[in-house]
C-alpha cells in the first residue's frame, strides 16, 4: 500500500489508492485504533475488481484531526464533503467500527453519493447496548485518568490480540504512532458521542430508501470471516439496503467479497 496524503474539507487525510480505471470505487474507513495498514491483507484482491481508496478518518491514524469532527453526525457530513471534493461518483463504503455510524448518516442524507454500506462492529444498536472497555470510555465521567497512561501501554496489548497472527513489526508502529500522545485519548472523543448520537442511526435507517431486508442474490458461499460484525449491502436494482448480520454466517456479500 503506497502512503499519500490529499487534503478534504480543509484537513491533510492519509490515504492509499489502487485499481484506477473504469471500475466501481471502494472506499474503505480504516477501524480505530488502527489505520488504513488494517486492511493490507485484502488490499490487492479489492483492487482487482474495483478503485479502491482506503483513508485514516480525521484524528484517526495519520490523518489530521478537528474536534469538531468527533461526532458521528460530523464525521459523516466529512465523508460527504471528501466524496464530493474528490470527485469519486457514488461510491461503495467499507466501513468498520468507527466508520459504520457515520456511513449510515452519509447514505442517508446523500443516498445519490452511496451506492452501498458494508458496515459491523460500530455498537450501532439503538439503544445502544456496549461492553468491555468500550463502554467504560463511553460513560467514564471524564478522560483524564486515561491521559495519564501512555497510550502505547493502553493499545500495545490491543494490537497483539488482534486475530490472525501476529501484527507485522512496522503495521504495528504505525499503530502505535498514530495514537501517540494524546491521539489515543482525544480520539476516544468520538465514541463518547455515541449515546447522544445513536437516536439518529434509527432515523439514518428510516431514512433509507427502502427497509432492511434480506436477500438471497446479495449473498454467496463460502465467507471464512468471523460473526462478530454485521454487513450491509445495496442493490442498484431495487434500491433495497441488504441487510446481512450475524446469523448469516457461511456467506459473504458480492461487493465486498467476503472482506466485510
Amino acid at each position: 500500500m503506497d502512503l499519500m496524503f490529499r487534503e478534504a474539507d480543509g484537513l491533510k487525510i492519509r490515504f492509499a489508492e489502487a485499481g484506477q480505471g473504469e471500475s466501481e470505487t471502494v472506499v474503505l474507513t480504516s477501524p480505530w485504533p488502527e489505520s488504513v495498514f488494517a486492511f493490507r491483507k485484502v488490499w490487492d484482491r479489492l483492487a482487482e475488481r474495483f478503485h479502491v481508496l482506503a483513508i485514516d478518518l480525521p484524528g484517526y491514524g495519520r490523518s489530521e484531526r478537528q474536534f469538531e469532527l468527533y461526532s458521528t453526525i460530523a464525521m459523516g457530513g466529512f465523508l460527504v464533503q471528501l466524496v464530493k471534493e474528490w470527485d469519486l461518483g457514488p461510491v461503495h463504503f467499507v466501513a468498520p467500527d468507527v466508520g459504520t455510524p457515520a456511513t449510515l448518516w452519509a447514505a442517508a442524507n446523500e443516498p445519490a453519493l452511496v451506492r452501498s454500506l458494508v458496515i459491523g462492529g460500530g455498537a450501532t444498536t439503538v439503544p445502544l447496548q456496549v461492553e468491555g472497555a468500550l463502554k467504560d470510555l463511553i460513560e467514564a465521567p471524564d478522560l483524564e485518568g486515561i491521559r495519564q497512561i501512555d497510550s502505547k501501554d493502553i493499545l500495545g496489548p490491543i494490537y497483539d490480540a488482534i486475530p490472525g497472527g501476529e501484527t507485522p513489526p512496522e503495521v504495528r508502529a504505525d499503530y502505535l504512532e498514530s495514537y501517540a500522545g494524546d491521539r489515543f485519548v482525544e480520539s476516544a472523543r468520538y465514541v463518547r458521542t455515541y449515546p447522544t448520537d445513536s437516536p439518529s442511526w434509527r432515523r439514518s435507517w428510516l431514512a433509507l430508501r427502502r427497509p432492511p431486508r434480506l436477500s438471497p442474490d446479495a449473498m454467496t458461499p463460502s465467507c471464512p470471516r468471523s460473526t462478530r460484525s454485521s454487513c450491509t449491502t445495496g442493490c442498484r436494482t431495487t434500491g433495497w439496503i441488504f441487510f446481512l448480520p450475524r446469523t448469516t454466517r457461511g456467506r459473504k456479500c458480492r461487493i465486498c467479497m467476503g472482506t466485510c
